[in-house]
C-alpha cells in the first residue's frame, strides 16, 4: 500500500508525516482535539509556554485512555460475576 505524506499542525507547528492513508482521517480527528484542549487550556489557566500546554494534554489524554482501560476492565469482572452467577443458579435449576 501506498504510503501518503501530510503536514499535520499541533501546537502553532506543522509536522510533515508518511502514513498509511488509512490512518489519515484518525491523525487529523486527533489534531483538532489537541489543537482544541491546547486553547482550552490557555485560556482557562493562562498557560502561555507551548511545551507546558502539550504536557497537560498529553496527560488528560493518558487519562483518559487509562480510565477507559479500567472501566473496560471493571465491565469485564462485573459480568464475569453476573455469568458466574448465571451459571450457578442453572447447575442448581438442573441438579
Amino acid at each position: 500500500m501506498d504510503k501518503l505524506k501530510v503536514k499535520i499542525p499541533v501546537a502553532d507547528r506543522v509536522y510533515p508525516l508518511t502514513i498509511d492513508p488509512a490512518r489519515e482521517e484518525g491523525l487529523r480527528k486527533a489534531a483538532k482535539s489537541i489543537e482544541k484542549m491546547v486553547k482550552q487550556l490557555e485560556q482557562s489557566y493562562a498557560v502561555r509556554d507551548k511545551q507546558d500546554v502539550l504536557a497537560m494534554c498529553a496527560l488528560q489524554f493518558a487519562a483518559r485512555a487509562e480510565q477507559v482501560t479500567i472501566d473496560s476492565h471493571a465491565d469485564v469482572e462485573e459480568a464475569s460475576k453476573q455469568l458466574e452467577l448465571l451459571n450457578e443458579l442453572l447447575s442448581d435449576e438442573l441438579s
